[in-house]
């Protein structure tokens, strides 16, 4: 069979003129390029962001036969799966590891943090030209909201423009805390109603604004209009959930259970992701730590490590434990790794020429380590995974085609993820 893909126009010629008796079903199933769509694995994504740029050779990809200048100054631990070694703070993540797929070849070649951070949230180098919108932004614009809640959620905050809705309209922008939920008196903003402001209060200026806004409307149309009807509409629904309020609510979750995830920020920030995807939230964008030792990398590798070992693994129990873990895709990413030699100041610097991400369920394989990198983590050796395919796979699992075209300013058809394809072998 040549390599060539059938046209919907071939393929529903061959189903009625070769009489194989495809169904309305089977033909709606190709999509415009000829390649099957997806069936959704995935519900959910769980993104947490390492930002800074943490270390490969300090998580994912230890090299303990390499020079000291290379391997560093922490040693390494065997996991489950045999031959395959993590930082030696990573203790339950190694337990958890045939869970996971672990994709130690990621690659773009970007050294700079913020053009870093914007490939990682859009699976697009920037552009002067065109702002690109997130993940978040885009899943949001294809599968909308479930069950009363937004369906792109920022725990504690949107990072920065690069997690954003880029040239989308403003009404797919993710809904941001406005507090950390890891503080003590944690407090969702426009949850509940403003200091003052009674029931009936509320309800009187609801309908006044109504009243203006149609008035408005006779005179006025468009994006702008549409996303301050989007954003109102959401705010009063947030208010009256009672869904959204249970969901934002971490005193409702048993002592060991927040035990288990521990008592940190990204403890609780992913613990309240899992309680997320429950109430329905499509996608959300969990931030953690700061990685970016280009001196003193020990001591900052000793702080953050541990914490997110022990959240990152009790996340993965927890969703298999309740069924959840089929049906949610979790990744812990960064916007690169480090230099392959410790420098002057004891750390490391940037390096985006090979790096290591984790993913979890949602219809990947569980216990794949995936691509490698060289005897030093300098260079990729196997299997390099680009930026576009890694986003085609995200967006497969979710149901979305990759190939798919959102509308930019002047009518400029953009792909959801350009030139990427899915990796297969990554999938269930």
């Amino acid at each position: 069979m040549g390599s060539k893909r059938a046209s919907r126009r071939d393929i529903l010629r061959l189903g009625f003129a070769g009489g194989i008796g495809l169904s309305l079903y089977d033909m709606l199933r190709f999509d415009a390029n000829g390649a099957v769509a997806a069936e959704p694995k995935a519900d959910s994504i769980i993104y947490l962001f390492l930002q800074g740029g943490i270390a490969q050779q300090e998580s994912w990809d230890p090299k303990p036969s390499a020079p000291v200048e290379n391997r560093g100054m922490f040693g390494s631990i065997p996991t489950k799966i045999p031959g395959v070694r993590f930082n030696e703070l990573m203790p339950r993540t190694a337990e958890i590891v045939d869970r996971l797929t672990v994709i130690r070849s990621m690659t773009h070649g970007e050294n700079d943090h913020d053009r870093g951070v914007h490939i990682m949230f859009t699976g697009y180098d920037p552009s002067p030209v065109v702002s690109y919108p997130s993940f978040g932004s885009v899943v949001a614009n294809q599968l909308g909201d479930r069950n009363e809640m937004p369906p792109f959620i920022n725990v504690p905050g949107q990072i920065d423009q690069s997690s954003g809705p880029g040239f989308l309209p403003s009404r797919f922008n993710g809904f941001s805390l406005g507090s950390d939920p890891a503080n003590k008196n944690f407090r969702v903003q426009d949850l509940s109603l403003p200091d003052g402001v009674s029931t009936e209060r509320f309800a009187r200026r609801k309908a006044m604004l109504a009243d203006v806004t149609r008035q408005f409307k006779r005179k006025h149309s468009g994006d702008q209009m549409e996303t301050r009807d989007a954003f109102y509409r959401r705010a009063y629904e947030l208010i009256h959930s009672k869904r959204a309020k249970e969901a934002f609510d971490l005193s409702r979750e048993k002592e060991t259970t927040r035990d288990s995830y521990g008592r940190s920020e990204v403890g609780a920030r992913l613990l309240l992701a899992r309680r997320l995807v429950e109430a329905g939230v499509r996608f959300i964008t969990v931030q953690y730590g700061e990685w970016d030792h280009h001196a003193k990398l020990e001591p900052g590798i000793k702080k953050h490590v541990p914490p997110f070992d022990q959240a990152f693994a009790a996340l993965i129990k927890d969703l298999e434990d309740r069924g959840m873990l089929d049906r949610t895709l979790v990744v812990a990413s960064t916007e690169f790794g480090r230099t392959p030699t410790i420098n002057t100041l004891a750390g490391r610097d940037h390096w985006g020429k090979v790096f290591s991400i984790a993913m979890a369920g949602g219809g990947m394989q569980r216990g794949l380590i995936y691509g490698a990198s060289d005897a030093i983590a300098a260079e990729v050796a196997e299997d390099g995974l680009s930026i576009p395919d890694w986003a085609s796979t995200m967006y497969h699992l979710l149901g979305i085609n990759g190939h798919d075209t959102l509308m930019a300013p002047g009518n400029r058809p953009i792909e959801i993820a350009r030139g990427g394809k899915v990796r297969r072998t990554l999938l269930l």
